[in-house]
């Protein structure tokens, strides 16, 4: 049925309104997800806690792989000049 007729709101009815529909699509959405329940806001607390200690245990493994490389280039020079002054190893 088709209905052309103009609707009048008042602000506060057309905000409200909108409340509604914004209260009632965000609620939806978090139980699509399901973070609809009482356990919802220790779900995100946890999540928020594993996503930050992925990023430092990533951070932590970038900085030991660029410490370990700098390690061996070192060893390598040194080995080098070792080798270059004639420095006999083991026996």
């Amino acid at each position: 049925m088709k209905n052309d007729t103009p609707v009048t709101l008042t602000q506060g009815e057309l905000q409200s309104m909108l409340d509604k529909a914004a209260e009632s699509g965000a609620r939806k959405a978090l139980h699509d997800i399901g973070l609809a329940d009482d356990q919802a806001g220790t779900d995100v607390r946890d999540l928020r806690s594993l996503l930050s200690a992925w990023r430092v245990g990533k951070r932590t493994a970038f900085k030991v792989a660029v410490q370990n490389i700098t390690n061996l280039l070192f060893v390598m020079i040194l080995l080098g000049v070792a080798v270059k002054l004639g420095i006999k190893f083991g026996g």
